[in-house]
């Protein structure tokens, strides 16, 4: 399954989409069970972390300014040269910029360790980039659309995903290192959860998709009008990634990563954010759930096309 990783992904993509079209009453089963799913992912992605390394990790200052260079000044940078451009409804711009100026704190670290980028720094991260978008996203929902929009955002739900999605999972994978390091039953364990990562993704891709395509149907004009928006932040953040990298000298794996964490987006964090909305602003949900979709097709993409757009030199390896 890991040789033809991609090939399970897109798939899982395809089956999810099937099922969300074809049995669209199984959509809120499974939107209960993407924060299990997504949990259990980042606790195999965790437990392929030494702690010892995680710690490390945080004292690489020059990493972490560049991913809140490339996250809270190039990406809102970018999504003001898009914003003019954006359908004029103000629940679809609302939704834009849920998505898009805030930073992914989960996955991010799977397809980022899948295209070779250091995911031991970007997991490291994680924290930083979930407090500072909590305090910096209302701001930028002030400088964009002004004060009438901006209490909308609610900390609660940041608070509860990064508790349940990043504290819990990084507790159970530390506390399986230990069992490892001193029972061989704990390896054994250890060894075959390791072994879960690829049929986890697939399972994480099947549900996200299979739970939000139904909630499609009631928007799809500006399902249409958003996506090309959605695929241009991919192709732009992309390059900037690259050039954030390259302007602090980072290696290629860090490199990587700060490309990855600069186009992948904290949509399932966000999307309660979205469905809380009155009424009038409820499109907001549906824009952020296209963001989501297109995401994770980008991603699939970006595993292939970031090592070659950041290769390893003949005498360089990745770690």
């Amino acid at each position: 399954m890991e040789r033809h990783q991609v090939a399970v992904y897109v798939a899982a993509l395809a089956a999810g989409a099937l099922l969300g079209r074809t049995a669209p009453a199984v959509a809120p089963g499974l939107a209960h069970a993407i924060g299990p799913v997504l949990g259990a992912l980042l606790l195999v992605t965790f437990l392929q972390v030494p702690a010892a390394d995680l710690v490390r990790s945080l004292r690489d200052g020059r990493f972490l300014s560049a991913a809140l260079l490339v996250n809270f000044a190039v990406v809102p940078l970018a999504v003001a040269a898009l914003f003019p451009f954006l359908p004029a409804d103000q629940a679809v711009r609302l939704g834009v910029l849920l998505v898009l100026l805030c930073p992914c704190v989960d996955y991010v670290i799977v397809f980022c360790g899948l295209a070779g980028g250091s995911h031991r720094r970007l997991l490291a991260a994680t924290p930083l980039l979930l407090v500072a978008q909590l305090a910096l996203l209302p701001v930028f929902l002030y400088l964009f659309m002004g004060p009438g929009l901006a209490d909308v955002v609610e900390a609660a739900p940041f608070v509860e995903a990064f508790l349940t999605l990043i504290v819990l999972p990084l507790l159970l994978a530390w506390a399986l290192q230990a069992w490892a390091a001193r029972r061989p039953a704990g390896r054994a364990v250890s060894a075959a959860a390791t072994t879960t990562m690829v049929p986890l993704m697939a399972a994480t891709l099947l549900v996200v998709v299979a739970s939000q395509v139904p909630g499609l149907d009631d928007g799809f004009g500006d399902v249409a009008a958003v996506v090309p928006f959605y695929v241009l932040f991919l192709v732009v953040m992309a390059f900037a990634g690259k050039a954030v990298a390259r302007l602090f000298r980072l290696d290629v794996p860090a490199g990587r990563a700060i490309v990855f964490s600069g186009a992948t987006r904290n949509s399932l964090v966000v999307l309660p954010l979205a469905l809380a909305l009155p009424d009038e602003l409820a499109v907001a949900a549906v824009v952020v759930v296209t963001q989501t979709l297109v995401e994770v097709v980008g991603m699939v993409a970006y595993v292939r096309v970031v090592p070659r757009l950041l290769p390893v030199k003949p005498s360089a390896s990745v770690t």
